[in-house]
Formats: structure tokens, C-alpha cells, sequence
């Protein structure tokens, strides 16, 4: 894994109307590794990823991708950089058949997954391409959700929960593409209330509270981190 650091995030501060959410968040990304930012509800992880995407109206700091500062971008530009969100909430398309919904968000980079490189990741897909959102399971939304933004030629890829509300097999196999995608050369940074899950992915943790990241450790590191671990999530 390369040590180059691919997105460097340097006293990251955000609000939602008059609500300071991020108190100063300060990480940084490597190429090439998944990095999981965990912590309880309501500590400012999908805030992190929406302001590194320029989803927060208000924010300031430092977001550099790449070399390049996006703090004060739009979305869409930094979009055209090259990093990609999931949404928690998914945001597929009802009245969209599968196809459809793969075939929507438009290319920024060169680089992208082909629709068939696609389907081998997510074999569910394949059969599901003419149905329409509506019609498909939890699991085959959150595949489609992940599937889209892999077209894009993004190369950073940011997942929020990814395995929410989802069956153990489902899980089990989202974990798995994470593990391919890694291997293709994406980077990924995944945030996930399943700890349990984070951990047969993740190469590093980065735990939040209030706003502040209060702790990082190297997934080698794990097991000498349970008991403060347990202590942060209260698991």
C-alpha cells in the first residue's frame, strides 16, 4: 500500500444552519487503503463525508485532494476530481429500471468500470436489470447504490453505512467487494456503525466524537484498542 496521502483533511469545521456539527477534524487518506471513520450516532461521520464532498452549505478548513484544495468547490467540481459518495439513504431512482439508474450519473474521469466489470461484481444486478427501483430487496438498492458511482472513473469512494439494515449474507458480500474494489486500486472511505463489519475490511480506524476525531489505529493495532474501543462505541 503506498503511503501517499490521497485526501488530507486539516481542522475540517461545518454547520448545519446555526449548528456546529465538525469541531476541527483533522485525518488523512492513503492511496490504495479503506479507511473507516467510527463512532456513535450524532459524532459528525456523515457530516465528514458531506463536507469533504461539498454538501454542507457552511464549512472551513482544509479538504485537499489530490494536491488540490476543494474547500471552497462545489460539488459537482469536486465530483470532477474524482471522488464519489454513497448516500446512506441510497438514492435510487423508483421510477428508474436498474439499467437506468446505472446508466445516470455521467462520467467525470477516465478510469470508470465498465457496465459488465459491474455485473461481475454484483451478479444480483445482472438479473435485475430491467426492474425498477421499487421492486428491488434493501440489499440489491444498496448493490445499485455502490454500482453507480463506480461508472463515474471516481477514484475515491466514500460509503455511508453501507451495510444498514441489510441480511448477513448481504453483508458478507458487500464486505467482499469492498475487498475487490481495493484491490482494483480504489480508495475507499467507509463510514459503518457495524463494527464488526468495519473490521474484516478496514486498514485504519479514525474514531469520532463530538465532531473531533479523539483516535486513530492501524487495523494491526486492534486488538490492543477493544477495551478503548468498546469504551468509544459503547458496545
Amino acid at each position: 500500500m503506498s503511503e501517499a496521502a490521497l485526501l488530507n483533511v486539516k481542522n475540517l469545521e461545518a454547520w448545519y444552519g446555526e449548528s456546529h456539527i465538525l469541531h476541527g477534524v483533522d485525518f488523512s487518506v492513503r492511496k490504495g487503503e479503506v479507511a473507516t471513520l467510527l463512532g456513535r450516532n450524532g459524532a459528525g461521520k456523515t457530516t465528514t463525508l458531506k463536507s469533504i464532498m461539498g454538501m454542507v452549505a457552511k464549512r472551513r478548513g482544509s479538504v485537499i485532494y489530490e494536491g488540490v484544495e476543494t474547500i471552497g468547490l462545489s460539488s459537482d467540481r469536486i465530483a470532477r476530481l474524482g471522488i464519489a459518495i454513497c448516500p446512506e439513504e441510497r438514492g435510487i431512482f423508483a421510477s428508474l429500471d436498474v439499467r437506468e439508474n446505472l446508466l445516470l450519473p455521467p462520467k467525470i474521469k477516465s478510469g470508470g468500470l465498465a457496465i459488465e466489470s459491474i455485473l461481475d461484481l454484483f451478479p444480483n444486478l445482472r438479473e435485475r436489470m430491467s426492474s425498477q427501483g421499487t421492486k428491488l430487496s434493501g440489499g440489491e438498492q444498496q448493490m445499485l447504490a455502490i454500482a453507480r458511482i463506480l461508472r463515474t472513473g471516481a477514484t475515491l469512494l466514500m460509503l455511508d453505512e453501507p451495510t444498514e439494515g441489510l441480511a448477513p449474507v448481504i453483508i458478507e458480500q458487500i464486505g467482499l467487494t469492498i475487498k475487490k474494489l481495493k484491490e482494483s486500486g480504489f480508495t475507499i472511505l467507509l463510514v459503518e456503525q457495524n463494527f464488526r463489519f468495519a473490521s474484516t475490511v478496514a486498514d485504519r480506524y479514525f474514531v469520532m466524537e463530538h465532531g473531533k476525531i479523539i483516535d486513530t489505529f492501524a487495523n494491526s493495532e486492534l486488538s490492543a484498542n477493544m477495551e478503548k474501543l468498546h469504551a468509544y462505541l459503547g458496545v
